[in-house]
Formats: C-alpha cells, sequence, structure tokens
C-alpha cells in the first residue's frame, strides 16, 4: 500500500498500525538525522521513539503530501528543540550552542549528505547480503561494538570484522552506482 493511502487511512481510523508501516521505512534514517544534530546513541533513540509517539496526534490533524520529506524537517525541528532545551538547562545561550552546532554540521572536510543520499544507503543496505545488513547497521546506526554485535547475532567474532569491512565497502560500490 502506498504512503498516501496509509496517510488517509490512518488520519481516518487512529490505527497504529498504518502509522507504523508509514514509519518504520524511515527509522534508521530518522536515527542518522537526530544523532547529527544531538551527537549521543541514546539521545537520538529516544528521538526516534519520541517523534513516533508525537506523530500518533500530528498525523491526524496535519495534512502531509510527502511523509518522508514532513519527517526529515520534524525530525530536524524535533532536535533542534531539543538542544535549545538541554542548553536552557544548563545556563549556556541558546545562540552559541546552535553556532556550534552548525559549525560541526558544516565543517568542510564533511561530505554533505542530501535526502536522496539516505535514500540511496538505504536501498544499498537492503541490498547486502543479511549478515553484512545486520553487522553494518548494528555497528554503524546503534553504535555497538564487535563484541556486541557478536554476542547479538551469534556470528563469529571474525566473521563480524569481516562482515562490516565487506558491507561497507559493497555500500560504497552501490552508492557509486546509483
Amino acid at each position: 500500500m502506498d504512503e498516501r493511502t496509509l496517510l488517509i487511512r490512518y488520519r481516518q481510523t487512529g490505527n497504529l498500525q498504518d502509522l507504523g508501516e508509514l514509519f518504520t521505512p524511515y527509522m534508521s534514517l530518522l536515527y542518522g538525522v537526530c544523532y547529527k544534530y544531538l551527537q549521543d546513541q541514546y539521545h537520538s533513540q529516544d528521538a526516534v521513539m519520541q517523534i513516533f509517539e508525537e506523530l500518533i496526534s500530528k498525523m491526524r490533524t496535519h495534512e502531509v503530501d510527502n511523509f518522508k520529506s514532513w519527517l526529515y524537517v520534524y525530525a530536524r525541528n524535533y532536535c533542534l528543540m531539543q538542544l535549545r532545551k538541554d542548553k536552557r538547562q544548563n545556563s549556556v545561550p541558546i545562540d552559541q550552542h546552535l553556532t556550534e552546532a552548525e559549525a560541526q554540521l558544516s565543517v568542510p572536510d564533511e561530505v554533505v549528505w542530501l535526502e536522496q543520499d539516505f535514500e540511496k544507503l538505504e536501498v544499498c543496505l537492503v541490498g547486502l547480503i543479511p549478515e553484512q545488513e545486520q553487522c553494518v547497521r548494528l555497528f554503524y546506526l546503534e553504535k555497538k561494538c564487535y563484541k556486541e554485535i557478536a554476542a547479538m547475532t551469534g556470528f563469529d567474532l571474525n566473521k563480524v570484522k569481516s562482515y562490516i569491512q565487506n558491507g561497507k565497502r559493497n555500500l560504497k560500490l552501490c552508492m557509486e552506482k546509483m
């Protein structure tokens, strides 16, 4: 079922399965956006879940044409509000923190990712063999170490390293082709 139909159906029925179906494909992308701003694994994971909880009411009242774009902007704004809130509690001027955050995001050596880059990444991740995809997601997106991944997946430690290394190489090749 397409996103438009799911949006309309959720707005009419309030069925959380429809909202979950809309939201699930974008969870890893949202985590990346949140991590870029919040610079903390746990705060980023919490932010993704909090955004979903807020969508429960927002999607019933907001008219959304392009869910993915709207969700990206909403996540970015959510993270900026979190940064402002945290800074107010720590008594550091908000403008100073936002300037620092923007400076970190615009480091000249850092590659700037556009929305289509995240789409390519997701397509290429899904194209990896399942073991590589699982290990790459755990290592890069969830910031797990080799030992944690080995324990979670049951793979041998050397296999985990191999899956990550080969998965990273295959991702790069796939994204260069697109």
